[in-house]
Parts: C-alpha cells; sequence; structure tokens
C-alpha cells in the first residue's frame, strides 16, 4: 500500500479499538502497588537513555536520507492514526520482529529481517500494530518490561534481590499479552485489511515460505480455540506465561472475532471515539479490572512467598538504587 492509499482516522481515540481485556489489564497495573514507583525509577535512573544510545550507536536510524521508501511509509501510518511520527530503527537480526519503546520518547524498533523478507502490505501491517501500541501509550509499560528484561539477562539480579523485579517482570508480561490484541487491531485498521494483518501473524509464526494458506491458518487457529483437552489447555497456559506476546493463532482468532462482530466496519465508516469524547470506564468493566489486579497481586505473591513479602523486596530495591 503506498502511503496515499493508507487511510486516515483523524482524532481516533485508542478507546475506539482497545480490546477489552487490555483496557482492564491495564486499569488494574496502574493499583499494584509499586508498580508506577518501579518505571519512574527505571526511567530516572537513566535506562532509558542507555537504551536509546545503544539503538544510536548499533542501529541503523530511518529517515528520510535513510531507506526514504520505509520512511514514507512509517509517516503515512502515523497520520492514519494522529500520532507524531516516532524514531525509527532498524537492527539487524534474522528474526522477523518488532517492538515500540521508549517511555519519554517513542521509538519503534525493526527487526531488518522482517523488512528484507516480507512483503510491501505485511510491514504496512508491522508498523500499524508497533504504532497503534504508541497510540494507546503501551511503549511507557513496554519500555519498563525491556528494561527490567535487560536487568534479569545481566546476571546483577540474583537470589533473593532478584525476586522483586523477577515478579515485577511476569506481572508485565501478562499485561503485554493483552495489548498485543489492541495494536492487532490498529494493524487492522491501518492497511484496511484484517486478513493482511493475519497473514502477517501466520509468517511470524512460521516463516516467510512461498505457498502458506492463510485459510488453512485461520483454521487452525479454530481447531486451537476448540481444544477440550485440559492436560493440554492447561500445558498451553504454563508456557504462554512467560512470553510477552499471545500465541499467533490465539491473536488471529481473536482479530477475527472483533471483525465478525461489526466494529472494525463501523470504524472504517468514521463511526468511532474521538479523542477528548472517551466516556468513564463503564461499571461492567469493574469486574474484569479486579479479576486482573487479583492475578497481578497473585502473580507476585506466587514469586517470593507472599504479596508483603515480595513488597518489602521490592522497597529495598528502589531504595538501594535511589541511594546508588
Amino acid at each position: 500500500m503506498s502511503p496515499e492509499q493508507t487511510p486516515r482516522y483523524e482524532g481516533i481515540s485508542p478507546k475506539a479499538f482497545q480490546h477489552p481485556s487490555d483496557r482492564a489489564a491495564t486499569a488494574a497495573l496502574a493499583s499494584v502497588p509499586l508498580m508506577e514507583r518501579v518505571i519512574k525509577r527505571l526511567v530516572d535512573i537513566g535506562h532509558e537513555r542507555r537504551l536509546r544510545q545503544l539503538l544510536v550507536g548499533n542501529a541503523v536510524e530511518i529517515s528520510d536520507k535513510q531507506v526514504p521508501e520505509l520512511w514514507d511509509k512509517h509517516c503515512a501510518t502515523a497520520a492514519a492514526l494522529g500520532v507524531n511520527v516516532p524514531d525509527l530503527f532498524v537492527t539487524q537480526a534474522p528474526l522477523a520482529n518488532a517492538l515500540a519503546v521508549g517511555a519519554k520518547r517513542p521509538m519503534i524498533v525493526l527487526f531488518s529481517g522482517l523488512v528484507r523478507d516480507y512483503n510491501s502490505e505485511e510491514v504496512d501491517s508491522v508498523l500499524g500494530h508497533e504504532m497503534g501500541h504508541v497510540l494507546c501509550e503501551h511503549n511507557y509499560y513496554q519500555t519498563a518490561a525491556q528494561l527490567l528484561a535487560m536487568l534479569l539477562r545481566s546476571g546483577g539480579l540474583v537470589g533473593a534481590a532478584g525476586l522483586p523485579v523477577r515478579a515485577m517482570y511476569m506481572v508485565l508480561l501478562e499485561w503485554s499479552r493483552m495489548a498485543e490484541l489492541s495494536a492487532d487491531r490498529a494493524s487492522a485498521l491501518v492497511v484496511g485489511d484484517p486478513r493482511v494483518t493475519c497473514q502477517m501473524l501466520m509468517r511470524m509464526a512460521g516463516g516467510a515460505l512461498d505457498g502458506m494458506s492463510l485459510d488453512a491458518f485461520l483454521a487452525q487457529a479454530a481447531r486451537y480455540e476448540e481444544e477440550d483437552d485440559l492436560l493440554a489447555r492447561w500445558s498451553r497456559a504454563w508456557v504462554e506465561v512467560y512470553v510477552t506476546h499471545p500465541f499467533a493463532v490465539r491473536r488471529a482468532q481473536e482479530l477475527m472475532r472483533w471483525v465478525a462482530g461489526g466494529e472494525y466496519d463501523r470504524i472504517r465508516d468514521g463511526n468511532y471515539i474521538r479523542r477528548g469524547q472517551e466516556a468513564p470506564v463503564p461499571a461492567e468493566m469493574g469486574a474484569a479490572v479486579a479479576h486482573y489486579r487479583d492475578r497481578f497481586m497473585r502473580m507476585l505473591g506466587n514469586a517470593a512467598g507472599g504479596v508483603d513479602k515480595v513488597l518489602r523486596q521490592l522497597e529495598h530495591w528502589l531504595n538501594r538504587e535511589t541511594d546508588a
């Protein structure tokens, strides 16, 4: 799709397309004790600046003078959702992936394997997905998750010192999986065809292979959803808890269910919530928020033998970082 063909959703609010689980999980996340302090502390002590420097030093910043065709796509995607154009980087990696980070100054990072191996519409769908994260302001918590992952991988947090940070990271992973469902919807809106977004999910799961059938992949998604073996369901839930994204088949199923409900077409026709017109969180959302808050608190407690204990450890970690 050329930049001129990219649809525009003037003034669209993220509330127009956010997945209910994302809205509930985000509201619940804000109520987790010490969560905001942890995130603000990570940003304040300069980890985000160091992350940007890593990209500036070891990735390629895209602009009108560097891969201008990709830059034009990026700018058109930002215009489609009414977002200020974030910085865009491409980094050398064999995988097809991308991310949006930067709590204070959003950045989108594309893996070079994606730009090289996938067709133009598929790249558009990924740019739309990441721009959806920016519009929804997911990058605030996504940045915290990336920085906590870096801390844990560095090996500097071991034993009891690492428990509260690991617990907070697990909470952010649970939130992240819900946020992806909203970004998939933004992707479908930007490319104007939800099947293109599903095609990209299929290719991210299986690679850029000739002969892939989207219809067969969607049928596979339906079989996954209908699995009635309790042991199989338990096993895959145990795996999913450690990943940042829901499984590709589930994402495709969730997206097509939303499209079938008619909301996608209504937004495409211009009937959507504008920024500044958002209504208060509906009363029926309260139960979902409570569900995620309880789930997050259980995850914190399970990580270190009780919520009170892990919160004391987090408080100690925060105070130590402040004094450092």
